[in-house]
């Protein structure tokens, strides 16, 4: 703090109104920081869980991934094929249950969300 009366007071001032009316751009970059942290920290979690030589840790995403495309094929080869097979059979066959969006909502965050990939190619930053 400055030695002279004047100086003193208005830095006073100045942390006064800080306290009461905080800076928006500057509260926006604290909340852009603490996003990007908690962004990086996952990205290293998922570096660790990739190198892991437990299935239990690395094995989960191509379980999901081969989980999606069970349920794909189950639900656009097996369930229209068996309900035909069954109608030129001459045979009712039962309602089967089907699958919802949530299927394409896990698969599509699974791929990278589809069109970003496509984008960076156009763009000329992917690999």
């Amino acid at each position: 703090m400055a030695l002279d009366p004047v100086t003193a007071g208005l830095d006073l001032a100045n942390t006064v109104v800080n306290k009461i009316w905080p800076d928006k751009s500057e509260q926006e970059r604290a909340q852009l920081a603490a996003a990007v942290s908690l962004v990086q920290g996952q990205l290293e979690i998922n570096k660790a869980e990739a190198a892991s030589d437990s299935v239990f840790t690395s094995g989960w995403r191509p379980f999901i991934g081969w989980v999606c495309g069970a349920a794909l094929v189950y639900q656009y080869l097996i369930r229209p094929l068996a309900a035909w097979g069954f109608a030129v059979a001459g045979h009712e066959l039962p309602p089967m249950p089907g699958l919802d969006e949530n299927l394409w909502q896990l698969l599509l965050g699974m791929l990278g969300l589809g069109g970003l990939r496509t984008f960076e190619k156009f763009k000329g930053v992917a690999k």
